[in-house]
């Protein structure tokens, strides 16, 4: 019942008061994980994942999940390229439903098992000896020709955070179609990785890029260092995104581009692309 002094409050407003409400809520979660120095990180000589303070950026990217990604806690969800826990840590403080982690890097496969599941046994993890330029020379699986080992269908938000950007054409296209098998109609993916448009190539011409992909390759991938070609790999975003549609996967929003190239402005380094899995069967 309204009181007297009061007007009935738009349907409209109701919904963005409760979104303000969740998006508080999240941001007090997302620092109270960056301060919380009881929550384990592995020893410095055992992390692979790139600079930076480990609680922080994995609580930056639990925001983006759930703002951008539209990651729910009762989600049941899969990390390619786990590494060493960076984004599992901050989901065992949000996530409700389930979670599974594939690495091809054994350590980190074993710290998280070891550290994370006794604590939180809804989160799994499992080594894939796939093999990686970088990060498994001696892999014994061929990347190209890889199953995931999951269900179809097992799974409503997939996240491969900056995993692209170490994989050869061939490699992606296999797990592109791996994605869509593992996904629910309707589910989400959540992906950062370098993305190449013309104001990215602009950047590469100007010199800007960090990595600085070459102006004058063809495409459709783009490699750092040809000596290294797992280092650091981009692709144009017209024919990533044609190869994740042929599988059903489409973007949710946008791509939130990032400022790697030198061109843009932006809060993310790199590219953030969402995708949602629509309910036609995807190719295989």
């Amino acid at each position: 019942m309204t009181l007297p002094s009061q007007e009935p409050q738009p349907e409209r407003n109701r919904v963005v008061v409760l979104r303000r409400r969740a998006d508080d809520r999240l941001d007090w979660l997302c620092e109270s994980i960056a301060r919380n120095r009881l929550l384990p990180v592995p020893a410095a000589e055992r992390q692979f994942v790139g600079d930076g303070d480990f609680r922080a950026i994995g609580a930056e990217f639990l925001r983006h999940f759930v703002r951008l990604g539209g990651l729910r806690p009762d989600h049941s969800v899969l990390e390619i390229g786990c590494g060493i826990g960076r984004m599992a840590l901050p989901l065992t403080q949000y996530l409700e439903g389930s979670y599974d982690g594939v690495d091809v890097v054994e350590d980190g496969i074993r710290w998280c098992a070891e550290t994370l599941t006794p604590a939180y046994p809804a989160f799994r993890f499992h080594h894939l000896d796939a093999a990686n330029g970088v990060y498994n020379p001696a892999g014994r699986l061929d990347p190209a020709r890889v199953t995931l080992p999951f269900a179809d269908g097992a799974f409503d938000f997939v996240i491969l955070t900056s995993v692209v950007t170490h994989l050869r054409r061939a490699e992606t296209e296999r797990y592109i179609a791996e994605i869509a098998r593992l996904m629910r109609p309707g589910g989400r993916c959540f992906l950062s990785l370098f993305l190449v448009d013309e104001t990215a190539r602009a950047g590469l011409r100007a010199g800007t890029a960090r990595p600085a992909f070459p102006a004058d390759a063809a495409g459709p991938e783009l490699l750092a260092d040809p000596e290294a070609p797992h280092g650091a790999v981009a692709y144009d975003e017209d024919y990533l995104l044609g190869g994740f549609a042929a599988h059903g996967l489409r973007p949710a929003r946008p791509v939130a581009h990032g400022h790697w190239s030198g061109a843009r402005t932006a809060e993310n380094f790199q590219d953030l692309l969402v995708l949602v899995r629509d309910g036609a069967e995807a190719s295989q």
